[in-house]
This record gives C-alpha cells, sequence and structure tokens, in this order.
C-alpha cells in the first residue's frame, strides 16, 4: 500500500470522558464558539446554540427554526441565463432564553465573575442542558446558581427553562431579568453586506444582511403570556415566540412586565434571604410560517403555552427523558473498551435525534439547527448519511423526510427544464426547495444529488419493505430522477454505444464539470435501475397503483426500457495499467499535487488557493470513487476497491468532513485496520475536537451520521440484501478493532429489533419480532425470538 497522506493528528479536547454526558468543569473564554455549539439543544425544530443565560459573553448569540429564512438577490459580478438568482438565509429569530441575574444590583458576568465551583452538562439521556455554579459577589456573598434549558422532543414548538438562585451568606436584593430579544434590531453588528457563496472569505459560513430582516407585526401581554411576532422583509415568513413564567419564592416579592417591538421583558425583584431558593420557570413557545399572519402564529404560542403549563414542567422532563429512552433502545451504539469513543458516538447520535426529531417533513440543514453556517441550507447530506441511520432505527423520521423531497418535486421539475433537461433536478442548496447556489461549478454541476435521493429511498425500501410509500411518492421521485439520467446522457457516436455523461460534478468538489465522472456514472446507473425495477415490481404486485402512477407521471414500459439500456450501456471509466476507476476522463491525465510542500496552514485548500489552481491538480477534497466503492459496494471487488482506495486516499485532503467516515468504512473493507481506526476517529471527533477548526459555525450533521456508519457499515460489516431479495435478510463480516471488547447496536428492520452484540470471537444476535435470515462468513440462519443466536467468529 502507498504511503498514505493522513490528516493531521487528532488534538485533545478539555472535556472529561463519561458514558452520558459531556461535561465542562472549568469556563474558557478561549473556544466559546466551540462549547456553544456542543452543548447546543434542538429538536429538527427550534435550536437553541448554549449562550449563557445571562446573554453575554458569547461567540454568536443564536435560536433557531428549521426552515425559516430570509431570500436576498444573489449578485453576480457576469450573470448567465439559468443561474440561481435568488439566495436563502436561515434567520436567528429573537432570543428567548435570557434570564439575566443580579444581585445587589451588580450583574452576573461569566467573562468576568469569581467563581467558586462551575460545571455545565449535556445529558444525551434526559435531553437537558444544566449549568451550576457558585458565584462570588463584588460584595463577597456567594451565591448558587442554577440553571436547566430543555428543548422538547415530544412538542415540536416548545422549550422548556429554569432558573435557580439561593443566597448562601447574607440576604440580598435579587432580580431576574427574564427577556425575549430581537438582535436585529438595528445594531450596525447585525447590519452586513451578504454574499453570494464564493464570495466571501470562507463559503461555509452564512451570509448576512444589510437590511431589517424581522418586521414587528405583533406586541402581546395577555395576563400569563407575552408573546412578539414578525414577518420577514423579503420571503414574508413570519415568526412568533413568547414566553410563561412559573414563579416561585418565600422571599418578598414584585413583577412588572414591559413590551415593546423589539424587546420583551419581565423583571422578578426579590428581596432575597439566605438559603431561601427563588426559582423561576420559563415556558417558551416558537411557531413559524410561509404566510400564516403573525397574530395567529401568536394564538399558537399562547395555545402551547397554555398546554405546557398544564402538563406541568415534572411530567415534560419526565416526557423529555421518555422519548429519549425509546431512542436509545434504537439507536443506541456501544463501545466496550474504549470510553472516549463510547462518549463520542453518543454525542453524535444525540446530535442525529437533535436535526431529525421534530422536522415534520421539512429537511435536515448541513449544521441541523445548532446554527447558520451554510446560511441553514439542506444538501446531499440528509440522503446519503443521515436517512440510512434513520431508515434502519427511526424509519417513521426517515420516511418524513423523504416526502420531504417528495414535495420539492415541482421545482425540480422547473430546475430541469430550466437546464433543458427533462425529468426533475433537485437542488444542490436550498431551503424553499429553488436552487440557491451561486457557484454552479460546485453546485448546480453536482447532478449527483438526483441519485443521492434515489440511494435514500433504497435505503428506505431496504429497511422498512414500506410499499406503500414507495409505490407512490418514492416511485415518482425515481421516475423523475431517471428521465433526468436518461435525458443528460447520450450514446457515443464511435460504435460502442457506451452511455456517457458529461459536465458534471462529482462529490469531490476540488475537480468540477467533468465529463464521466466515475462517481456520477455509477449513481446515474443505480439510479435508472432501481426506478425500472421499483416500476416493474409495481406493476406486477400492485396493478391499481401503477395504474395511478401512469396517469400521475405518463411513464411506459417502452421509457423504463429505455432507463435499462442506458444503464447496460453507462460507461465506467476503467484504468486497465493502475486497475483503478478514474475519478473521470482526464483526472490521471493531471499534475500531482505536490502535498511535500504544501504546509499544513494551507489546508482546506479552498481557503487559500484560487479554485482554478486546484482544479489543475490531482487533489480530491473528500473520497469521491472511494465513496462509490462504499455505496455500490456489490459492483466492484475487494480488489478492485484497494486499488482504488491505495490510489486515492493520498492525495485525499479531508478537508471535507463528509470523507473521514467513507475512508474508514473502506478501509475496515479492505482490510487495512489500524488506518480505518484513524479514520474513524478523524469522524468521531470531528466536532468534539473541533478537528476542522469550525464546529462554531454548527454541528457536521452529516459526519454523524457518518459515525454510526463507520461503527455498523465498517467494523460490523453489515450489508442489507434488499427489499429485492427479501428472504435473503441481512449478512455481517464483522471486522472490530482489536482494542474493543464489544461493539454493540441495534437495527429496526421489516419491523423487527435486531440486537447486535460482536466481540472477537462471537457474533450474537437477539430478535423482537418476525424471524430474520442472518448470514455471518458461510453460516447463514433464520434467527427468531426464540432464542439468542450466536455465531462463532473464531478461525
Amino acid at each position: 500500500m502507498k504511503a498514505v497522506h493522513a490528516p493531521v493528528p487528532l488534538p485533545k479536547h478539555r472535556f472529561p470522558t463519561e458514558p452520558w454526558r459531556l461535561v465542562e468543569t472549568e469556563r474558557s473564554r478561549a473556544d466559546l464558539g466551540l462549547t456553544e455549539t456542543l452543548f447546543a439543544l434542538g429538536n429538527g425544530f427550534i435550536g437553541m446554540r448554549a449562550n449563557p443565560e445571562e446573554g453575554r459573553d458569547a461567540h454568536s448569540h443564536g435560536t433557531f427554526l428549521n426552515g425559516f429564512h430570509e431570500t436576498w438577490p444573489i449578485a453576480h459580478a457576469e450573470s448567465a441565463y439559468g443561474f440561481a438568482e435568488v439566495g436563502q438565509t436561515i434567520v436567528n429569530v429573537p432570543d428567548a432564553k435570557l434570564m439575566k441575574l443580579y444581585v445587589d444590583d451588580e450583574p452576573l458576568l461569566l467573562a468576568t465573575a469569581d467563581l467558586d465551583s462551575y460545571e455545565r452538562a449535556l445529558d444525551f439521556r434526559t435531553g437537558t442542558l444544566t449549568r451550576d455554579l457558585i458565584w462570588r459577589t463584588p460584595a463577597g456573598k456567594r451565591v448558587h446558581v442554577r440553571s436547566t434549558r430543555m428543548v422538547s422532543f415530544e412538542h415540536r414548538h416548545l422549550a422548556v427553562l429554569s432558573f435557580e438562585v439561593t443566597l448562601l451568606d447574607d440576604s440580598a436584593p435579587v432580580v431576574i431579568s427574564s427577556q425575549i430579544l430581537n438582535r436585529q434590531d438595528g445594531q450596525d453588528e447585525y447590519y452586513v453586506q451578504a454574499a453570494a457563496l464564493g464570495e466571501g472569505k470562507d463559503p461555509r459560513t452564512a451570509s448576512k444582511f444589510e437590511h431589517r430582516v424581522l418586521q414587528p407585526r405583533e406586541q402581546r401581554h395577555e395576563r400569563d403570556d407575552v408573546v412578539l411576532g414578525y414577518r420577514c422583509t423579503n420571503s414574508r415568513m413570519t415568526v412568533a415566540v413568547g414566553y410563561r413564567h412559573i414563579f416561585e419564592t418565600d422571599c418578598p416579592a414584585s413583577v412588572e412586565t414591559v413590551v415593546s417591538e423589539d424587546q420583551a421583558k419581565t423583571v422578578f425583584a426579590v428581596e432575597g434571604e439566605a438559603h431561601k431558593t427563588i426559582r423561576l420557570e420559563k415556558l417558551v413557545s416558537y411557531h413559524s410560517s410561509t404566510g400564516v399572519p403573525a397574530p395567529e402564529l401568536a394564538d399558537r404560542c399562547q395555545r402551547t403555552l397554555a398546554r405546557a403549563a398544564r402538563t406541568g414542567t415534572k411530567a415534560l422532563i419526565d416526557g423529555q427523558r421518555a422519548w429519549l429512552d425509546e431512542f436509545w433502545r434504537f439507536s443506541d451504539v456501544r463501545i466496550d473498551g474504549d470510553p472516549p469513543a463510547q462518549q463520542a458516538i453518543r454525542w453524535n447520535l444525540f446530535q442525529l435525534a437533535q436535526a431529525s426529531a421534530r422536522t415534520q417533513e421539512q429537511g435536515i440543514a448541513a449544521k441541523g439547527v445548532t446554527a447558520d453556517g451554510y446560511e441553514g441550507h439542506y444538501f446531499w447530506d440528509t440522503e446519503v448519511y443521515v436517512i440510512p441511520f434513520l431508515a434502519y432505527t427511526q424509519p417513521e423520521t426517515a420516511r418524513k423526510l423523504l416526502r420531504f423531497r417528495w414535495n420539492m418535486l415541482d421545482a425540480a421539475r422547473r430546475r430541469a427544464r430550466m437546464l433543458s433537461q427533462d425529468g426533475a433536478l433537485f437542488p444542490w442548496r436550498t431551503i424553499s426547495g429553488e436552487e440557491a447556489s451561486a457557484y454552479y461549478a460546485a453546485g448546480t454541476a453536482q447532478y449527483h444529488i438526483n441519485a443521492a435521493v434515489a440511494f435514500a429511498l433504497k435505503r428506505y425500501a431496504d429497511a422498512t419493505d414500506d410499499w406503500d410509500f414507495m409505490a407512490e411518492e418514492g416511485a415518482e421521485i425515481l421516475i423523475e430522477t431517471a428521465r433526468l439520467w436518461s435525458d443528460l446522457g447520450f450514446y457515443s457516436t464511435n460504435g460502442t454505444q457506451r452511455f456517457h455523461i458529461h459536465g458534471v460534478t462529482g462529490p469531490d468538489e476540488y475537480t468540477t464539470v467533468k465529463n464521466d465522472n466515475t462517481y456520477t456514472n455509477v449513481m446515474a446507473r443505480f439510479n435508472l435501475r432501481f426506478a425500472a425495477g421499483l416500476c416493474t415490481e409495481i406493476q406486477t404486485r400492485l396493478p391499481e397503483k401503477w395504474t395511478a402512477l401512469t396517469r400521475a407521471t405518463s411513464v411506459s414500459v417502452d421509457e423504463i426500457a429505455e432507463w435499462l439500456r442506458a444503464a447496460d450501456a453507462m460507461f465506467i471509466p476503467y484504468d486497465e495499467e493502475l486497475g483503478i476507476n478514474p475519478q473521470d476522463d482526464v483526472f490521471l491525465d493531471l499534475e500531482p499535487w505536490d502535498f511535500e510542500n504544501t504546509s499544513p496552514d494551507k489546508y482546506p485548500l479552498l481557503l487559500n488557493f484560487h479554485p482554478l489552481v486546484i482544479y489543475r491538480f490531482q487533489v480530491l477534497k473528500q473520497a469521491d470513487v472511494v465513496l462509490a466503492n462504499f455505496l455500490r459496494g456489490s459492483q466492484f471487488s475487494t480488489d478492485q476497491k484497494r486499488r482504488n482506495f491505495d490510489y486515492y486516499d493520498p492525495i485525499t485532503t479531508g478537508d471535507s468532513s463528509l470523507s473521514a467516515c467513507v475512508q474508514s468504512i473502506v478501509a475496515a473493507e479492505v482490510g487495512y485496520h489500524d488506518l480505518a481506526m484513524h479514520y474513524f476517529r478523524a469522524s468521531l471527533f470531528l466536532d468534539i475536537a473541533d478537528t476542522h477548526g469550525n464546529t462554531a459555525n454548527g454541528v457536521h450533521v452529516a459526519n454523524a451520521g457518518g459515525a454510526w456508519a463507520g461503527a455498523v457499515y465498517g467494523f460490523a460489516g453489515f450489508h442489507d440484501k434488499g427489499s429485492d431479495n427479501p428472504d435473503q435478510g441481512i449478512e455481517f463480516s464483522p471486522r472490530i478493532p482489536a482494542a474493543w471488547n464489544e461493539l454493540a447496536f441495534v437495527l429496526f428492520r421489516h419491523g423487527s429489533r435486531i440486537a447486535v452484540s460482536i466481540s472477537a470471537e462471537t457474533l450474537s444476535v437477539e430478535i423482537e419480532g418476525e424471524p430474520v435470515r442472518i448470514t455471518v462468513g458461510d453460516d447463514s440462519r433464520v434467527c427468531t425470538e426464540a432464542a439468542l443466536t450466536i455465531f462463532n467468529l473464531a478461525q
């Protein structure tokens, strides 16, 4: 094997190792952005960065609602037909986390506070963020402050916050100012020129605005409830946020509320006495819409708050724990023998829950709802990296995400027409369904997003056998994506009758607008065959649904035959001398990149070299051919995968967060066990150790899904024989790291819960539900609920 161009060694992180919590015991201003992301809370709709309750000393304040965005005109220096015209950027909505504390009229400011003790903990089992500290005030009085924050997994529009203050020494006046603050209220820092992707220093960060985004539409103070409502200036989307308090103290106290356009404030003034706890519970609700007036959203907020108050905070917290108990029953991954990896994989899995739980047929942004990185856009990340996890653990959530893509079909059809193609072309990056990528070479040219959606449908079908969905929404997506490929490609005229696809960009964005990108052609072939096979199966098994499908899409038997002809003729580049698949038709002719003389501070290359410089060389941002070897593994022999890996791994920078997990999986499969572990850890700790230096911009959600895949597909060697071969079941080819005592996880397939435990000697399976055929090596058995099934791995 060639010497591998390995990523920079992982830096150590400062968080103690615990199996079910991420904890910091020392407040640091050096990594505020990082910890605001790592300790953020969300439920797929509401996202709250881990800013301090006091509202000061923050890297970037942030509360985000999935899909809630402002639009802006993309200013191309030189425009052309079909370029994206309207940018979309997620909006930082009014902040309801604020609960400022004053003792003796002195504010608690974490940046300068004299703290006797401090702990902040994110608990993966309870879904809560707690902070516990003892503050020594400027007057020398000790004050115990404990806060808890929860974004509800059960209730999409609800967050629950609590704030407790106990004077430990002497009496003192205590003031808690609980607020909603719209920070886009005219402060200069929020009025920054918007820039198109590729025009700024770092295209991975969000655009800012030069106009006021949120226009006040509603201010309401009715008995226990305070609500503010707004409408976006350009997108016309609306939002409302409200709070209700539950206040408890045995000390004399007064309460006053003031509401204005950009701030609502309820001030609790208490004559505090030593050892008497002052407790404030704050119920918060957010609602948004593409057009419902803000006053109606305010009504919805009040209904949410009233229902939460009737339920009670204890029941809400218990419900959160119960929801997570069920999540972990199907989603947990146990790694015995590697405590740091155990903590890290659970943190990553928890991020997947926070990104997906309550999307309600919206997408999952690249950063979930933890920040505004990548503008809050949806990419192919969800389909390739996240839906496989959800399909086998939380299938109903996977179904909703696929319906989200189906709901985009009309916009995708329009986009295909604009690019002079039949069928549908999904946008490379979007919130609304319209293309928002301003840099077409690394955006719209990535037609492979169509195949990513088809791939997600295949994973979902394999895991669920959901024929109702696949025969309707799924089939319609596959028909339109297959039409795109059939029309985009062409047959060569040199007598070979090979089917070619030109002018596309694969996953590797350091090589753009090329002909016959191997990944794209392999995935297009899969898309065409999957569409044809599903349509044929529907025609045979479900004739009534086939009739409805033909009526809705005008698909015909002749058209299906043409898809199969194109798939069978698809040109897959192959170099006989090297025994590898070239990334495209000219990649092997490019000059190799000079890694030896590229200093570490020049990575990622996209921030330090003009794109034209990068495009001239053999250098990869992320796995491309190697990704095809993973996603369509049955199409390549193990030897061919190894040769491809040997060639491409040394020239893959890993500048993309989507790469390490894939490299780990393929390295494990081809027998490079140490390298597989290296890349697995690179994926596992990418955010916690901030190895890419941009976790402050939000969690890398797709990488979190990739970490699960690294364990399940990589080390467990999981493979589903597919919905088209249901009787063949699933198989495993275990290769767990030598340092691990056990790797255990659960798959939910065709309604059966399959608990898998792997050690060096055995693979054991416990079934809840219908029998499942499982194959390990040459040993194939039908496993049932009757008994634990044990496969011997000893050679």
